[in-house]
């Protein structure tokens, strides 16, 4: 469901037109742009809230965009900028798509999904969830996957901190796997060079890393639990929706995120927050 729904929600990260929605209303910069449209359904909270939320980006990279994006804007302009972006680059990347029957039905299903998602204990999932439904119905499937996506987050993060990983230390274990590079990781998260060595230090102090950077049977079994419970508490929209319901739904998105992808929309010079530190 990831693979099928990811990029049709995370196009907003990474589109030119969020970056020129942003600048529109004041913001400054990418990191700004990104840190601002996420948490804007949060109101205008400083950046201790938002680091403990959104959990693998370092402190300064938060606080050098908060509070000062609410100086320049306020939440309400920036979430309707953020809506704008992705209204003009899914119109730019689907066209006629977006008028589908096909569009209309994906609409019906994921909305379900997302609203079958309780909110207790998901700070970021809830304040999405708080905002009113787009009308338009391309808009509407890419709110309610970002939900979905809102709503596995917050849950991943729980699944991590159970397993007592910092948000460093949980990068660092995602790097391992291959998956993507650790330069990507830690630079996008605006982690030093020594933060991070200290973060694999730790975690071959713990057993999770053998001498040289891999996962040993300890660390994999932790990434496995962290999985497995990300996993159990991310079903409720899916029980909701039943397995044959969930794969038309799979089925549905796949089309529009592999136009998506195939528009060059993850190229690693598109990325919305600002590397190197």
């Amino acid at each position: 469901m990831w693979r099928s729904c990811e990029p049709y929600h995370g196009l907003v990260y990474f589109v030119p037109e969020a970056r020129v929605a942003y600048a529109e209303v004041g913001l400054e910069g990418r990191s700004m742009g990104y840190m601002a449209s996420r948490s804007a359904p949060m109101g205008a909270v400083g950046p201790g809230v938002v680091t403990a939320a959104f959990f693998n980006f370092h402190p300064d990279l938060v606080a050098s965009a908060l509070p000062e994006a609410w100086r320049l804007a306020d939440p309400e302009h920036v979430i309707a900028a953020r809506f704008a972006a992705v209204d003009a680059a899914l119109r730019r990347m689907l066209g006629e798509e977006l008028g589908s029957a096909e569009m209309a039905e994906a609409v019906v299903l994921a909305r379900e999904a997302a609203e079958a998602c309780p909110p207790a204990g998901r700070p970021v999932f809830a304040a999405h969830h708080s905002l009113a439904w787009p009308r338009a119905p391309h808009l509407a499937l890419w709110h309610a996957l970002t939900l979905l996506r809102e709503f596995r987050g917050d849950g991943h993060v729980a699944a991590l901190v159970t397993e007592g990983l910092t948000g460093c230390e949980a990068l660092v274990v995602h790097a391992v796997t291959g998956e993507v590079g650790p330069s990507v990781l830690r630079a996008s998260r605006r982690w030093s060079e020594p933060e991070w060595a200290a973060a694999e230090a730790s975690l071959q102090e713990r057993g999770h890393l053998d001498a040289d950077g891999v996962l040993t049977e300890a660390g994999r079994d932790s990434r496995r639990r962290v999985e497995d419970l990300t996993d159990a508490v991310a079903m409720a929209p899916w029980r909701q929706l039943g397995p044959e319901r969930s794969d038309r739904l799979r089925e549905l998105v796949r089309p529009w995120s592999r136009a998506v992808v195939q528009a060059g929309t993850f190229s690693p010079e598109n990325l919305f927050v600002d590397e190197g530190r």
